[in-house]
């Protein structure tokens, strides 16, 4: 994660002071993140992704094999700081295609409100077992196993477990 951000960051022609302004992030937790000492919370990676207009998953994925398994429980997973919820990344945007795929985890107890992300994502879900509200804030909708939900993700939007042990997946499209 630490070269990728460095990576973006240089690429966007950013200061660590300027990325840290953009992204609401102070400039030491930054420093330690790309010098590969600090833990992100999922809210300071999107702040930083969103901040240099790319992809979450363009800050978190690891390189590729030609044949990837991701076992269940294993992958590159990043926790909230704000709720009992962890989003491991399946799979990033292969080049000419925008798209990341998620497996999530949630836990009753706390609301996940994420901000917008880039201009025109589009998120695509669809439950796995336990019970979701989720979509843009004020929007929500109850979903329970099997049950699909698309919205923009553009726009300030909520996840929130309704029972424990509620699972996901989200694709993540960004056009």
């Amino acid at each position: 994660m630490a070269a990728s951000l460095r990576r973006e960051r240089t690429r966007a022609g950013l200061s660590l002071s300027e990325l840290a302004k953009r992204a609401g992030v102070a400039k030491s937790t930054l420093s330690q993140l790309e010098g590969a000492s600090g833990n992100p919370s999922v809210e300071t990676l999107w702040a930083l992704a969103v901040a240099l207009g790319v992809p979450f998953s363009t800050l978190v994925e690891p390189p590729t094999a030609a044949v990837r398994v991701i076992r269940a429980g294993q992958g590159p997973q990043v926790a909230s700081e704000r709720a009992d919820y962890a989003a491991t990344l399946l799979s990033s945007s292969p080049p000419g295609a925008r798209r990341d795929i998620y497996h999530l985890r949630a836990e009753p107890g706390a609301v996940r409100e994420s901000e917008p992300h880039i201009p025109g994502t589009v998120e695509h879900l669809v439950v796995g077992s336990g019970r979701l509200l989720a979509g843009p804030r004020g929007e929500g909708v109850e979903l329970g196993p099997g049950d699909y939900m698309t919205y923009r993700g553009d726009v300030p939007h909520t996840y929130e477990a309704l029972a424990p042990g509620t699972a996901f997946v989200l694709i993540m499209q960004h056009v």
